[in-house]
């Protein structure tokens, strides 16, 4: 009885091996899911943070008008605004030659919003370039906005595509 109780016992397979193959398969595993894990959310986290960006470009778009219109008399004030002007109309088309390429969903809205800014605060800065630069601390207070309903209202639009493209 005890003849076969060993040869038993040497020629099958015991719960200690199992465990010893078991063990190490779900500790990689675990590591595999977790960093899966934290790799996507790194991903949105990057994504967010382009997004919020892109906003961001066409906001500094939209308050031009007013930088414009309370700029000082001084030829380098002019040539500083259109600079930035120049730049910040890069940017947004950086934003959305990246947004055609990794998030299309977004690319359209942001298209959108883009060129409604654009047709918007154009006007306005052509306007506000038309006006004499303020020279007083009154003067700054404008009184009156410049309407931003169409460009907030895309931006809505483009808000709600970047959502749903993160989830």
């Amino acid at each position: 009885m005890e003849i076969v109780s060993a040869t038993t016992a040497s020629s099958g397979w015991s719960w200690a091996q199992t465990t010893a193959l078991i063990v190490p398969v779900i500790a990689l595993l675990g590591v595999y899911v977790t960093y899966t894990l934290n790799q996507r959310a790194a991903r949105r986290e990057r994504r967010s943070k382009t997004f919020a960006e892109a906003l961001t470009a066409v906001e500094e778009y939209l308050e031009m008008p007013y930088r414009i219109r309370r700029r000082p008399d001084l030829p380098e004030a002019r040539r500083e605004l259109t600079d930035e002007v120049s730049s910040i109309l890069a940017r947004m088309a950086f934003h959305q030659a990246w947004l055609q390429i990794e998030a299309s969903s977004v690319a359209g809205p942001y298209a959108t919003l883009v060129a409604t800014a654009r047709a918007e605060a154009g006007v306005q800065m052509s306007v506000a370039w038309l006006q004499p630069p303020i020279t007083s601390d009154s003067g700054m207070n404008l009184g009156t906005a410049y309407s931003r309903n169409r460009s907030n209202a895309a931006k809505t639009a483009c808000i709600t595509a970047m959502r749903r493209h993160l989830r």
